[in-house]
């Protein structure tokens, strides 16, 4: 829409401010702001003018000159601190919506904050996990009378979740009056946050009536918390159900789990259904399905959902070359590389530990040493410890176990089992028994449950011929319960 500000008149300019601010860009907001200073219209109260304008540059995440537009005011009314105060926590500048409120009722002649300026501070207070200054604010809402509005009940039962206290979240909830579908959704996400998902369903079962956040929060809930056939089940019981159609955020949810437990049949019958409804792909869906068919093995289907992306980011990138270097493929992860290079997308360190982790499938060492320097060195990426696992499993596999010892005394943060059992493994293929029974130990003081010390131990002792302590040594793993995991294939039907 192109404005002409000598032509504006008071009313166009008032039907502009009133119903359409929010559309705008910022150009033409500057535009509208203008012509409110050079010519205002008498019928508009300039309060109502700054919530408009603080609203709109909100939705144009136009922080600063909100605040700008906000610090004219000579007498803000409740209105424009609650605009304020909502525009920052819109979008995370919790602190600073915190000190407006603080502002606010420490100021003389402010007005008295409402229940909509209580629901904003209770969500920066959450935001901030700042136990402290939630539960005097809740103090307060208690006081003015606003503890049963439903909004700001809600808010607090999220509220108290996120400061991991659901007692209080739940005695909050038994206090709404009204409570609507919204309230019984924060309940069940916080249970799911809490890791509570046994409390979770059963809130989830009493839930009067389900919308499709009702199903999201219980199917992501079961996924977030690793519970990847559970979440697939509550999937299929509302298709049962019938009456709520799943939406992007369920299809995503579905396929993570998919992703994690091999279900590929139900992942292509996601697909079919994404492309029989003739669905956009777009972004999130396009990675949702990429990743399962990588993690099940399906490279080329991957390729074929990854090539009809309209869009792609570095999640997109990345998981290509995690795939193709997972199942064998180095020279393809690199090609991919390259062209994500040349797309002007920059690397992150998830796609690093597949560039990593598919030389160390290669074996080209020198190759993954020189990326691992340039990640550090030119990409400004600080190594974190899976790649370091993964240079000190190329040079395990490498048979430069010095090297790799020294890189695992050298690292700046603590070496895991994971780090340790690369050492380890390239100690058994080397045949390097007097190291690898040092690491082995090494392990077992990280983890004393860690089975390969025990089998590796076991097995250099017998290989020494004495067989009495690699004996011992299965006898200790019987006593402490510890057995070796036999392999499984994880691609299931559905």
């Amino acid at each position: 829409m192109k404005l002409q500000s000598c032509n504006c008149n008071h009313l166009k300019l008032t039907t502009l401010l009133l119903n359409c601010a929010d559309h705008f860009q910022t150009k033409q907001l500057l535009q509208i702001q203008a012509q409110l200073i050079t010519n205002p219209p008498p019928s508009l109260h300039r309060n109502l003018t700054a919530v408009k304008l603080i609203d709109a540059c909100a939705s144009n995440a136009n922080l600063r000159h909100a605040h700008l537009i906000f610090s004219q005011l000579p007498n803000p009314n409740v209105f424009a601190w609650n605009a304020i105060i909502k525009a920052h926590v819109r979008y995370g500048d919790w602190e600073y919506a915190l000190t407006c409120f603080h502002r606010q009722v420490s100021f003389p002649g402010a007005p008295k904050p409402n229940e909509y300026i209580y629901t904003s501070v209770v969500k920066a207070c959450a935001g901030l996990d700042a136990i402290a200054d939630g539960l005097k604010v809740h103090g307060v809402v208690i006081k003015s009378g606003f503890d049963k509005n439903i909004h700001l009940g809600t808010s607090l039962v999220d509220m108290y979740f996120k400061f991991r206290q659901p007692g209080n979240a739940g005695q909050v909830f038994d206090e709404i009056l009204l409570r609507d579908v919204v309230a019984w959704n924060a309940m069940v996400s916080g249970y799911c946050l809490c890791g509570d998902l046994a409390s979770a369903r059963r809130v989830f079962g009493e839930t009067p009536e389900r919308d499709v956040v009702s199903w999201n929060a219980m199917i992501g809930g079961y996924v977030q918390n690793g519970k990847y056939s559970d979440a697939i089940d509550v999937f299929h019981e509302m298709q049962k159900v019938g009456g709520t159609m799943p939406n992007d955020v369920t299809l995503v949810s579905v396929l993570s789990a998919c992703s994690h437990i091999g279900a590929l049949d139900l992942g292509r019958r996601i697909d079919r259904l994404l492309d029989r409804r003739r669905r956009g792909l777009n972004l999130y869906l396009g990675n949702a399905l990429v990743d399962m068919y990588a993690k099940c093995g399906t490279m080329e289907e991957a390729r074929r959902i990854f090539d009809d992306m309209q869009e792609r980011d570095v999640i997109s990138w990345s998981t290509m070359i995690s795939g193709s270097g997972v199942h064998g493929d180095a020279g393809e992860a690199f090609r991919y590389y390259f062209k994500m290079i040349e797309s002007g997308v920059k690397p992150n360190d998830v796609t690093f530990m597949g560039l990593l982790s598919a030389c160390s499938h290669a074996g080209f060492v020198d190759k993954g040493i020189d990326l691992f320097s340039k990640m550090i060195k030119e990409f400004r990426i600080v190594p974190q410890v899976g790649h370091y696992g993964c240079v000190v499993d190329l040079l395990s596999r490498a048979g430069r176990l010095d090297e790799a010892e020294g890189l695992i005394d050298s690292m700046p943060v603590e070496p895991n089992v994971i780090v340790w059992g690369a050492l380890l493994g390239g100690c058994r293929i080397h045949k390097d028994f007097r190291r690898g029974e040092r690491v082995a130990r090494r392990l077992l003081e990280l983890d004393s449950g860690y089975t390969g010390s025990y089998v590796y131990i076991a097995g250099a002792k017998a290989l020494a011929g004495r067989r009495l302590d690699a004996a011992d040594c299965w006898l200790r793993m019987q006593h402490e319960g510890i057995s070796k995991d036999p392999g499984c294939s994880r691609i299931r039907g559905s």
